[in-house]
């Protein structure tokens, strides 16, 4: 059995469970105390010398890291990720998309409010990445005006990955309200069978 080691807090654990959940495939969550060190620790540190959830035991002793690779290597063979050549090649665009111009803003705004709840600390902080967040919304909204899924003409890992931190972007502060593509994806992703909500 696939062992999952994450924060039920975390959008990047959240994207492998969610996968998981939809394909029906069991698995074991493993809750790490991120702040209490717990990926800090040497037994950790040897399944994961980067010290970070979430992590995919895929058999004893073989281990992938990195959120959106564990999203490809359960994708594969299946309707989530798409066998013509240039329909993934879109699938990852958009997860390249989500690691590069997505979450350095939308999650990290939220993981400064939401999980460390210290907004005056982090205030400076939040002024800068806000635009930046903002500017990702406004790409994804301009995509999801012309179509209902990020690529592949359905609901793929690529839509996943960008649910993760999109839907609880108010927690970083953000407003949707001017993003109705957007908002309207989030409600068809939410539908989808065997959908589980984050926490």
């Amino acid at each position: 059995m696939l062992t999952l080691y994450g924060d039920r807090q975390s959008g990047n654990c959240y994207k492998p469970r969610l996968l998981m959940e939809l394909r029906g495939i069991p698995y074991r969550w493993v809750e790490m105390n991120v702040p209490g060190g717990e990926t800090r620790t040497p037994a950790f540190l040897a399944k994961n010398p980067n010290g970070r959830v979430p992590l995919l035991e895929v058999e004893p002793s073989v281990h992938l890291a990195e959120s959106n690779a564990m999203l490809c290597w359960l994708a594969e063979g299946t309707p989530w990720m798409p066998d013509d050549r240039l329909q993934r090649a879109f699938v990852m665009q958009w997860l390249f998309f989500e690691q590069y111009s997505h979450e350095p803003y939308i999650a990290t705004s939220r993981y400064w409010l939401h999980y460390l709840k210290q907004p005056e600390e982090y205030r400076a902080r939040l002024d800068e990445t806000r635009p930046g967040g903002y500017a990702a919304l406004g790409v994804m909204e301009g995509e999801l005006s012309k179509r209902d899924w990020f690529a592949g003409g359905r609901y793929t890992i690529a839509d996943i990955a960008l649910y993760a931190y999109t839907h609880v972007a108010h927690e970083g502060g953000f407003d949707l309200s001017a993003y109705p593509a957007v908002r309207a994806w989030l409600d068809r992703v939410a539908a989808q069978p065997g959908h589980v909500p984050m926490v």
